[in-house]
């Protein structure tokens, strides 16, 4: 068994639904912008993806109900959000048994509060890796689940190839997302890598919806742009594990 169909099948058995490996020569320099030099040196990125449970996110239109705001805090967050750096950092851990680097990035860790980032893009992984585009609600839209998969990402220099290249967006004319954010923080445009994100994302508009809602002492719950995407609300056709 080689490396690839080994990660793959340990991630399988963690409960991953989706995993890819990316070749990051071709965004060399929006992990350094983003994450510095010691990510940047790293030629290869692992995506670790679990599918939202979809009856969870199917309640977000009646998110002012406290039931609902718990659910999906729970469920399509914090324990998803668990799983995923578990599974990261079992994989970072065999790697490195294996005598290769391995640097496993938080499925959800704010590093910089005034650029509003992680320490580096998962949707930038998975989508090099091929396992989805990224739409113009700046979420990672795989064919099969559309954007309801959350992700992590392990950084390594292990040889591993390389499962796909970056998927053309196949979002169309659709709008659906731009039109249901409620403070409208999309511009509509479609993904391109050399812009930055603030051509199609005000990631502060979101922000300042979130500190809104918790000044009301309230769980901050959203996600009607996750929510409202056609591709994951007919519920698609399952996972993708390249």
């Amino acid at each position: 068994m080689d490396l690839n169909e080994d990660l793959r099948s340990r991630s399988l058995s963690q409960g991953i639904d989706y995993f890819g490996v990316a070749d990051l020569s071709s965004a060399r320099d929006a992990v350094l912008a983003q994450g510095g030099q010691h990510l940047a040196a790293f030629p290869r990125s692992i995506a670790v993806g679990i599918a939202l449970p979809n009856p969870v996110v199917d309640q977000l239109p009646r998110r002012n109900e406290r039931s609902v705001r718990a659910s999906y805090q729970h469920h399509a967050y914090d324990i998803v959000n668990l799983r995923l750096d578990m599974s990261a950092s079992l994989i970072s851990s065999h790697l490195q048994q294996l005598g290769y680097s391995a640097y496993p990035v938080p499925a959800s860790k704010r590093v910089n509060d005034e650029r509003l980032w992680a320490e580096a893009s998962h949707k930038l992984s998975a989508h090099l890796a091929g396992l989805g585009w990224i739409g113009k609600s700046c979420l990672l839209v795989t064919p099969g689940n559309g954007p309801r998969v959350r992700w992590a990402t392990v950084f390594t220099d292990a040889p591993m190839r390389a499962t796909g290249d970056g998927m053309e967006e196949q979002c169309g004319e659709c709008r659906e997302c731009v039109d249901v954010c409620p403070v409208g923080a999309f511009t509509g445009r479609s993904f391109r890598p050399e812009e930055p994100r603030e051509a199609r994302y005000d990631a502060h508009k979101c922000d300042k919806y979130f500190q809104t809602i918790a000044r009301r002492n309230e769980m901050a719950v959203c996600g009607l742009c996750l929510y409202v995407c056609p591709r994951g609300r007919g519920h698609g056709s399952g996972p993708s594990v390249v």
